[in-house]
């Protein structure tokens, strides 16, 4: 029967919080780092060898990682629910710090900020979501919100809903951002006809639609930048 050791008990080399202490966060892997969390392994495989294996389940990509369940997580041997719920925590974390930065920005000057904000928000969800970016007239944002959220394929907007806030905050610009779970960047048809609706209604009421942006985990697709506002 396999019992588990500490990192006290592991060979030198295989120490990641003493590399932390001795070299710094940035000299440790994604294995290590994930190994700090896990604390200890078995006598038949250290943490860091049980990290490098979960990660291999993701092909080593992170952000793959951040998306398995406790169930996916305990199917390891040597992990159980309180370390797979250690690990989810410290990666929901991670995500909340880089929200939390993205959000300092004082003025909107290009799509890639609007990204870097949504995002963290929109990039690994399983369904589609719509959301609405508030901006004042010095295109600082005033106000963020979930207009709907719907299934893998689609989702719903009223177009009332998007200006009436705009109304309320008294905004003059807003930017649209969904996201599509398929990781596609293309634009459907229907997010080109729900694009050019947005743009007529707002011109009606001298509210701008400075951008459109479609957001996948890895990319994201600007209706400004492409030339189809």
């Amino acid at each position: 029967m396999s019992e588990s050791f500490s990192i006290k008990q592991w060979n030198e080399d295989d120490r990641p919080r003493e590399k932390m202490l001795s070299k710094g966060r940035a000299s440790l892997s994604d294995a290590e780092l994930i190994a700090i969390l896990i604390g200890s392994g078995s006598r038949e495989e250290s943490a860091v060898t049980l990290a490098k294996k979960m990660l291999a389940s993701t092909k080593n990509n992170l952000n793959a990682f951040s998306k398995l369940s406790v169930d996916n997580l305990t199917s390891f041997k040597g992990i159980g629910k309180a370390k797979a719920v250690s690990i989810i925590t410290a990666l929901e974390l991670a995500k909340r710090c880089r929200l939390e930065e993205a959000l300092k920005v004082d003025k909107v000057t290009s799509s890639k900020l609007i990204y870097e904000i949504m995002q963290p928000i929109l990039g690994d969800l399983q369904h589609e979501e719509f959301w609405v970016i508030y901006l004042n007239n010095a295109n600082k944002i005033i106000f963020k919100k979930q207009l709907s959220k719907g299934g893998i394929t689609g989702t719903m907007v009223d177009t009332r809903l998007v200006f009436n806030k705009a109304i309320e905050l008294l905004a003059t610009g807003i930017i649209l951002c969904h996201n599509h779970p398929s990781g596609t960047l293309k634009p459907s048809n229907a997010d080109k006809n729900l694009t050019s609706k947005m743009k007529y209604a707002g011109e009606t009421l001298d509210i701008k639609v400075l951008d459109h942006l479609i957001i996948t985990e890895k990319g994201y697709f600007s209706f400004a930048d492409s030339n189809l506002l």
